[in-house]
């Protein structure tokens, strides 16, 4: 991330501020149909979530829980490897409805993973809902349940989505310019 404004480093906005709220009340309606008698574990994959949750979460008028996972893939540095869970939930999954709230789905192996964990530890349901599914980066056979937008194989950043840690802070989500990342 350079020194100057983060806005500066973003080539165009994708998702306009007005559109992430439009998307936001559009999955909360789809949510609320099918959670507000179940009490559900809301689950946020860090650190890319924080915003996209916080965000969610209080347009869900009924009871829930809310909790936190982090996750890396630890491979040789340009090869993802076994996904391990660097923070796991407090709270236990078992017969309970866990709802994973992701910002995006790339290649699908994080959400599939714990999918296939919240499932052994007994939860009597799992879904997935994103903000962002990139279809085409696709390496497991995995959907989620629940998708703002579909967008193309760029590079995004904003609302919750970083580059080195930056940029997460826009309030709209913006392709990054190539010469911002690239070295």
């Amino acid at each position: 991330m350079s020194d100057r404004s983060p806005r500066e480093d973003v080539a165009e906005v994708l998702v306009s501020e007005q559109e992430i709220q439009e998307v936001l009340d559009d999955l909360a309606q789809r949510v609320t149909s099918d959670y507000a008698d179940k009490n559900p574990l809301v689950v946020g994959v860090l650190t890319g979530a924080f915003v996209f949750l916080a965000d969610l979460v209080r347009r869900l008028d009924f009871p829930l829980e809310v909790d936190f996972v982090a996750a890396a893939s630890y491979g040789d540095g340009t090869v993802a490897g076994k996904l391990e869970l660097t923070k796991d939930v407090n709270r236990d999954p078992n017969q309970r409805h866990v709802l994973l709230v992701d910002d995006i789905l790339d290649t699908a192996r994080t959400l599939s993973t714990l999918t296939e964990l919240f499932v052994e530890r007994g939860a009597a349901s799992v879904r997935a809902c994103c903000l962002l599914d990139k279809p085409s980066r696709r390496a497991v056979d995995f959907n989620a349940d629940y998708v703002g937008l579909e967008i193309p194989d760029l590079f995004v950043v904003g609302y919750g989505l970083d580059y080195a840690y930056g940029y997460r802070n826009l309030p709209f989500i913006g392709v990054l310019r190539a010469e911002s990342y690239r070295t």
